[in-house]
């Protein structure tokens, strides 16, 4: 059995600033608060909805 969990690529590419208080602080919580900034993140139903929630400021690579 692997043991491999599938993770989503996800790099800011909008600026947070002027948006609402919820957006931006689910940017921090996705761990990005810079332009270009790139985290590799577990796929799991909560990151997907905090994804969706800023989809507008970030860009996803499966």
């Amino acid at each position: 059995m692997s043991d491999t969990k599938a993770t989503v690529r996800v790099t800011q590419v909008h600026s947070g600033n002027g948006r609402k208080p919820g957006q931006q602080a689910t940017l921090v919580g996705l761990g990005l608060n810079k332009i270009g900034r790139t985290r590799e993140l577990e796929d799991t139903p909560s990151v997907r909805g905090m994804i969706r929630k800023v989809s507008h400021l970030v860009k996803v690579e499966d």
